[in-house]
């Protein structure tokens, strides 16, 4: 079993930032990624970045070039760096790990992310 542990969260003003972390039990590198993902109120959960243990990484559309996804296998952390916060971003921001084949994937119990004046 693997915990993963949002942090980071909070209530910031149209234009700020904040830098969410995701905290792992265990060793990172074993997942073959990982990713952020939000649901909003009323709305199905989406994936916002994600990145592979070889580095590679995507985004949603509506995050590209505000957010940066990035990984420390050595602390076992995730880190989202999100500049240009708009309303619309509100929502509660999850990490998840992506087992290899035949291995299980996990969730973060999520972070509230508020964006308003």
């Amino acid at each position: 079993q693997v915990q993963l542990v949002e942090s980071g969260g909070g209530l910031v003003q149209p234009g700020g930032s904040l830098r969410l972390s995701c905290a792992a039990s265990r060793t990172i590198f074993s997942f073959y990624a990982m990713g952020w993902y939000r649901q909003a109120p009323g709305k199905q959960r989406e994936l916002v970045a994600r990145i592979t243990r070889g580095g590679s990484t995507n985004y949603a559309d509506s995050v590209k070039g505000r957010f940066t996804i990035s990984r420390d296998d050595a602390k076992n952390t995730m880190y989202l760096q999100m500049n240009s916060l708009k309303p619309e971003d509100t929502a509660v921001y999850y990490c998840k790990a992506d087992g290899t084949i035949g291995t299980p994937d996990y969730w973060g119990q999520g972070t509230q992310v508020t964006v308003s004046s």
